[in-house]
């Protein structure tokens, strides 16, 4: 069985739908990132940049294996289980490239909204305008990618699973999908995926956690200081 040490938010959704999509038994631990769960000693044995989702597949080959990073977990189960990456070498890398463009771009840029638009607290325009018009940016990428196919990389793969949880959030980016009719379209069809809504709803029960910050929550969680409050 999988352990899966997670919190839901994009990244940690990404590996719970992954997971469901695969057919792995899998459980979850949580990892409360706005209480610190992520910085004990035990946590940075696992990963230590400090982020969440890590999995530890107690049966790889060779011995039990950590991996950290979305992107390289993705990979991982789609390897172990001959799922949702092509072998061929053309498949794999245009699949492979739109996994990297998510974890490179869309979620890194994503997160900066979420966190200026949503949750800083000092209002900066500038870094307002700056995150959500490069969001949509690379939501008109996506829409340009799903206008010729009808998923990111041609077939449903681990380029999807990585980016619909991102776009999940696109009311905290200030992005309307009637903007990006092909993203709109590509979007239902991927969360009308039985698995996807599984793995959508894993760790339902710590939802109410995660929406709920303090001031000190967040003064952990994003790295801020008193006087950043001020």
């Amino acid at each position: 069985m999988i352990d899966l040490y997670f919190w839901p938010t994009g990244n940690g959704k990404k590996i719970s739908i992954m997971l469901e999509e695969v057919g792995l038994p899998y459980r979850i631990i949580p990892v409360n990132i706005n209480k610190g769960d992520q910085f004990t000693p035990e946590y940075d044995a696992l990963n230590p940049n400090n982020k969440m989702p890590v999995i530890v597949d107690p049966e790889a080959p060779g011995g039990p294996l950590v991996v950290f990073e979305s992107g390289a977990i993705l990979q991982y189960l789609a390897e172990k289980t001959g799922k949702l990456l092509p072998t061929d070498l053309h498949g794999r890398y245009r699949v492979l490239q739109w996994v990297y463009w998510q974890v490179g771009g869309l979620g890194p840029i994503a997160g900066q909204a979420h966190h200026f638009l949503r949750y800083a607290p000092q209002k900066i325009d500038y870094a307002m305008h700056r995150f959500r018009s490069e969001t949509a940016r690379l939501y008109k990428v996506m829409d340009k990618q799903l206008a010729k196919h009808e998923y990111l990389a041609g077939g449903y793969s681990i380029a999807d699973i990585a980016a619909w949880p991102w776009v999940v959030r696109h009311d905290w980016q200030e992005q309307n999908l009637d903007d990006f009719p092909n993203v709109k379209r590509w979007f239902a069809a991927v969360g009308e995926r039985p698995a996807v809504q599984r793995g959508a709803n894993a760790g339902a029960d710590l939802q109410a956690a995660a929406l709920s910050m303090t001031d000190e929550d967040k003064k952990r969680l994003f790295n801020l200081r008193d006087q950043d409050f001020r």
